[in-house]
């Protein structure tokens, strides 16, 4: 529910984007069982994205199969509705990465003249601070378990008192010290939100982000003036999406309709498309009309 109302509130339609819920979906673990076939154990071991997450949740000396086999979850998530575009962050790179293997390796072995699956392309980022944005802490990712995210659903307070905790510079120790932009997540997060009309309404010193950068790596400006800035740039970007999240969350049960809806919707396209995989693999038995023709005859003679 959190994360449908997330989506809701940054404006997801759902009279134009399907919301479902992947656990209702049932045709994805057939298709990943069958995509499983697939792919090596090898194969899945190389996965950077994988290969981190298992660091991550210390799950080194004991990796839950499903989560070893997420990649190719994935691949069913992507593949049962055809898409041809899926809009990612630059550590899920390597999960689109696989999952176009799977696509041609499937295509290639069960139908190399009429393919039945699409290769996917990534969309990520054009700005490249939100290829993947750190952690309020400084660290790689945001993480739910290590406490350093922002969410949308916090509150303005909240939120000040995030930015304002931001990890910075370690060696920016005084105002006059000179500071570091690279690992500066204060300054990672304006690359990725900060827009020159920001500063007209809340740093009207500074023509642009540049000026506050130079300003600040030769000394002379503390780390608060723009944790400060940092503040107003996020509050102005997520104020509309905390508002419109309030409405939608007046009416719970309709949220539980729309995913409803969603997911019957969705289920209907991963059945057609589940069809057509077990039917370029031959095990549609019962539909497949040529194949009893054959066994007919066979007997019959």
């Amino acid at each position: 529910i959190e994360v449908a109302l997330d989506y809701l509130a940054c404006g997801l339609d759902p009279a134009k984007s399907t919301l479902f819920i992947q656990s209702q979906i049932a045709e994805l673990c057939e298709l990943s069982f069958y995509y499983m076939n697939l792919v090596t154990v090898s194969r899945l071991q190389r996965n950077p994205t994988v290969k981190t997450e298992i660091q991550l949740r210390n799950f080194e000396t004991s990796i839950p199969v499903g989560f070893f086999t997420y990649p190719i979850s994935q691949a069913a998530d992507i593949t049962f509705c055809k898409a041809t575009t899926v809009p990612v962050g630059e550590d899920q790179l390597p999960m689109i990465e696989q999952c176009k293997e799977i696509v041609h390796k499937f295509n290639s072995v069960y139908a190399p003249e009429n393919p039945v699956l699409v290769e996917p392309t990534a969309l990520i980022p054009t700005n490249k601070a939100c290829l993947r944005l750190p952690g309020t802490d400084g660290k790689a990712k945001m993480s739910k378990s290590l406490g350093n995210c922002i969410y949308l659903a916090d509150s303005a307070d909240e939120v000040r008192k995030k930015v304002m905790s931001m990890y910075t510079d370690p060696l920016h120790l005084q105002v006059s010290d000179p500071g570091h932009i690279e690992g500066n997540t204060v300054f990672t997060y304006l690359d990725a939100f900060c827009k020159e009309e920001h500063f007209e309404r809340y740093l009207p010193e500074y023509a642009n982000l540049d000026e506050l950068k130079a300003h600040y790596t030769r000394g002379g400006l503390g780390d608060v003036k723009v944790k400060k800035f940092l503040n107003n740039v996020i509050q102005e970007e997520l104020e509309p999406i905390r508002n419109r999240r309030s409405e939608f969350e007046k009416d719970i049960p309709e949220i539980y309709n729309i995913l409803k809806k969603g997911s019957e919707a969705a289920r209907e396209v991963a059945a057609q498309t589940l069809s057509e995989v077990k039917s370029a693999m031959k095990i549609n038995y019962f539909e497949d009309v040529e194949l009893i023709r054959s066994q007919s005859e066979k007997y019959s003679k």
